[in-house]
């Protein structure tokens, strides 16, 4: 008791998943469950990190509601649906935190990536410790959002590239990994 305690007063290491690219395939402006397509490995990616103590968070950038795509409300069901696929598969998605914004439609705001106004409404919401999570995102927006938050470590998934060599490239000359494949992933949790 005492342990569980001390680790909840230092926060909850987190994995935050950017939704389109990493979770699902980005077709562009997904907003309907018939056109999205999860991408192989996310359920065990979150499996696994579900069972090393990590909450897991969803910070997606959504312009398609500010170039009225689709709704808040259309997104927040889409969302709500989601989280229940992942609930299926004996994962909790903590939340889904989104930016509804983009500089050409809509006042200029501090939540769409690369500015880490979700990560940080994360960390007081749900005692995130970002010394201890871990970012996934498929764009440099995300990657420079992990940066500017102070996230440990990020991970920049490109499955489209490195077709050859390792799965999972650790940092040398750029401050985060890059990875092929999310079972990769699974090994710096």
């Amino acid at each position: 008791m005492k342990y569980e305690a001390e680790e909840k007063s230092q926060g909850l290491k987190t994995l935050f998943l950017d939704r389109d690219g990493v979770i699902n395939i980005n077709h562009g402006y997904v907003y309907q469950p018939e056109n999205f397509d999860f991408i192989d490995g996310i359920f065990s990616l979150c499996k696994d990190a579900q069972k090393k103590g990590y909450q897991i968070i969803i910070v997606t950038n959504q312009s398609g509601i500010a170039r009225k795509y689709y709704s808040q409300s259309t997104f927040k069901n889409l969302s709500k649906w989601l989280e229940g696929e992942f609930w299926k598969q004996g994962v909790r998605i903590k939340q889904t935190l989104h930016c509804p914004h983009h500089p050409k439609f809509s006042l200029t705001c501090t939540c769409r990536k690369p500015k880490a106004g979700m990560i940080f409404k994360a960390q007081r919401r749900f005692k995130a410790d970002l010394s201890k999570s871990v970012m996934v995102g498929d764009s440099l927006s995300d990657m420079h959002c992990a940066q500017r938050a102070k996230i440990k470590k990020s991970v920049f998934f490109t499955p489209n590239s490195l077709q050859y060599g390792p799965k999972l490239i650790r940092p040398r000359f750029k401050p985060y990994y890059q990875a092929r494949c999310l079972k990769a992933i699974q090994a710096i949790l």
